[in-house]
């Protein structure tokens, strides 16, 4: 019974970490898929050799250590994940063609809810969302692995040097020195400013309003008053990406045209609004899924629209429903 109960204490003492092992597996892999994996492979490690854990680190430390050299593995198995926008210039509407991707290739979305904690601290919780920003984490992408997690312990979870070198089985020199190859990194292109406002203020809710009115009612030049004029729309698997007033209205009014009669569900991902987009069913009962449309906000106007479309992944993983009633 002993062994059971002290059993029982370890997994406990090991599951309260999942939430923040995830958020910093997801920064480090770009996919959530990976995350989770990367976390359950730590914590089995970590119940494995939990009887071999001298305490002379911090519980945490040690699961964070485990979780670096997991992730560290996996990056060197599959490399750096990216946006369509990361490796191409956008394709005028005129040229524009679907050419899909692999899946490894592409930074994926994730619901807050499995990556952020439950910090109280306003400056913190605006700190975290900011880091899972898909700018945010495709700039991180640019870095080298192990550039990567100093740059977030140090930046993102505010770990101090000494932590980070203890971490790594290194000098404090070397981390600092890593920090600031990865700062000049992400400070040649920084990722574009976006607002992760949670709650949104009212002119957000106002934008969003207005711009699920114009897209459900296929409103073109409603559509483009929301919009801000270097606005980018771009549809992973898909590598296409298109950017301005006249080629997402041009790629809408003709390729795009299928989703006319669509609807959207309002949802979160990212440290973004998001919506779960749905086309109009085939068999004419409801609606189904298409696509998860992570939503960035500038300066009161939209300022990107990625729309993921692989809903058989996407969809579960957001708990949204299989099909909308009529």
């Amino acid at each position: 019974m002993a062994d059971v109960v002290t059993t029982e204490r370890h997994e406990a003492e090991l599951e309260r970490y999942r939430r923040e092992l995830t958020g910093y597996c997801y920064r480090m892999l770009g996919s959530p898929f990976e995350a989770e994996d990367a976390v359950q492979d730590t914590l089995v490690r970590a119940w494995r050799n939990i009887e071999k854990f001298e305490g002379r680190s911090s519980l945490r430390s040690w699961l964070y250590r485990i979780a670096t050299n997991v992730c560290l593995d996996m990056l060197n198995a599959n490399g750096r994940r990216a946006r369509p926008m990361d490796l191409s210039a956008p394709t005028p509407v005129a040229q524009a063609q679907l050419n899909a991707r692999p899946e490894a290739t592409w930074l994926e979305p994730v619901p807050d809810g499995r990556v952020l904690s439950s910090v109280v601290d306003p400056a913190e919780r605006a700190v975290e969302r900011e880091s899972i920003r898909l700018a945010f984490v495709a700039a991180l992408h640019r870095l080298p692995p192990k550039q990567r997690a100093v740059l977030i312990l140090r930046e993102v979870l505010a770990w101090k040097a000494q932590e980070v070198a203890e971490l790594l089985d290194t000098t404090v020199a070397s981390v600092n020195s890593a920090l600031q190859r990865a700062r000049a990194t992400l400070a040649e292109t920084p990722p574009a400013g976006a607002e992760t406002d949670n709650p949104l203020d009212e002119e957000q809710r106002e934008l969003l309003e207005r711009y699920v009115a114009a897209f459900e009612g296929y409103d073109m030049e409603a559509l483009t008053a929301v919009l801000h004029d270097d606005a980018t729309l771009s549809m992973p698997p898909y590598d296409l990406w298109l950017q301005g007033h006249e080629n997402i209205v041009g790629w809408m009014l003709g390729v795009g045209s299928v989703c006319r009669g669509s609807r959207l569900v309002p949802t979160v991902a990212n440290g973004m609004p998001a919506f779960a987009h749905y086309h109009a069913a085939d068999d004419g009962d409801g609606h189904t899924p298409w696509a998860l449309m992570v939503m960035e906000i500038r300066d009161g106007k939209i300022a990107g629209i990625n729309s993921f479309l692989d809903t058989e992944r996407w969809f579960p993983l957001f708990d949204l429903p299989e099909r909308l009633p009529a």
